[in-house]
């Protein structure tokens, strides 16, 4: 293998607009040429997320009427990818995909500023709940002794913790008063399950596109990189390292188009997409452990420095890649639900479509 192009295009969802992707590709290109160096810890982009908001990006699913730009997952899924690639610190898929939909879903008002999302447990503690230290609101999906309810809490009646995860990303703790969460809306008891799904599907998203970026950085490096006279890229041992972790970036890619594919074809309610879910989420997991491990053996001790891109990119591709669920829960839910459909209902399971598109 002669590694010749160390230039790779951000890889499109299904039926993606060219022109959005275009857009996207340029202002995270910008962003990352104006970000300055890597710092061991993250926090919220001020700058960049009013300039999201300007174009429509921070609420790209929301209905139209709500405010929102009514793109579907087509759309989000490669925004999401994009600034995923470009480390971009800022709580685009809990600020739309998540806490706004629940917002829709329980028809509470959507109030301005920036929100995340949480599940509180019984006594009205939620950890790791990314940026909330930098929220107007914070939306919690909470099961009480009636079921399922959403509320809607403006963060300065809250008590946050604040704190960090391994990547250095803000994840706070965060304490709300029962009787603000009882004050919620009523919800169905099938909307925590589609919260996960669709936590899971937007954070394959993320991950494909970090992985991406981490992919076109090894390219860029094999070939700027000489030792004994000649470029790493033609050294038999570095060609199988890029090899695997290009399959594994584009099997990743794969997986998370097919499953926004499903999503936006059939619906969420068509039983063959949590396994198209779950499919993506275990790809995305264990090619996660290959991208990672091969990219920072390629690049050596240059890629654990603080000053480079590679380690912000591949702290939070691990980090995240547990949240809505670990590779093992996924993987013991496809095995589940493979063996549940036995050998003449897997393939049907696969393949299973719907004639009412709900994109």
């Amino acid at each position: 293998m002669t590694v010749h192009d160390s230039t790779i295009k951000l890889a499109a969802s299904p039926r993606a607009d060219t022109d959005l992707v275009a857009m996207l590709e340029s202002l995270f290109a910008d962003y990352r040429s104006k970000r300055g160096e890597p710092t061991a810890t993250v926090n919220f982009d001020a700058v960049l997320w009013q300039r999201l908001d300007d174009l429509g990006l921070t609420r790209l699913t929301g209905d139209e009427s709500r405010g929102g730009s009514g793109a579907s997952w087509v759309e989000s899924s490669v925004l999401l990818g994009a600034a995923a690639g470009a480390a971009a610190p800022v709580p685009l898929a809990e600020h739309d995909l998540l806490g706004g939909w629940l917002l829709e879903v329980a028809d509470l008002s959507e109030g301005g500023g920036l929100r995340t999302v949480c599940q509180p447990d019984d006594g009205g503690l939620a950890r790791t709940v990314p940026w909330a230290r930098s929220a107007t609101s914070i939306v919690a999906l909470w099961k009480s002794d009636r079921g399922w309810r959403v509320a809607d809490v403006p963060a300065a009646s809250l008590s946050v913790t604040q704190a960090r995860n391994l990547a250095g990303e803000p994840c706070d703790s965060v304490r709300f008063d029962i009787c603000d969460l009882e004050d919620g809306a009523d919800v169905s008891d099938d909307t925590a399950a589609l919260y996960r799904l669709r936590g899971a599907l937007a954070r394959c998203a993320q991950a494909a596109g970090g992985i991406a970026r981490v992919v076109e950085i090894v390219l860029a490096y094999v070939d700027e990189r000489v030792q004994f006279g000649r470029p790493i890229g033609k050294f038999q041992a570095v060609q199988s390292l890029v090899a695997d972790l290009a399959a594994e970036a584009a099997l990743a890619r794969a997986a998370t188009d097919a499953a926004v594919a499903r999503v936006v074809t059939t619906g969420w309610n068509d039983p063959g997409t949590p396994f198209t879910i779950g499919v993506a989420k275990s790809c995305v997991g264990h090619a996660s452990s290959v991208v990672v491990r091969n990219s920072h053996q390629v690049l050596g001790a240059l890629g654990t420095t603080l000053e480079h891109e590679l380690p912000m990119l591949t702290k939070s591709i691990l980090v995240h890649r547990s949240d809505f669920g670990s590779v093992h829960e996924w993987d013991t839910m496809l095995t589940d639900l493979s063996t549940e459909a036995g050998r003449d209902g897997l393939w049907p399971l696969i393949t299973s479509r719907s004639d009412h598109p709900t994109a």
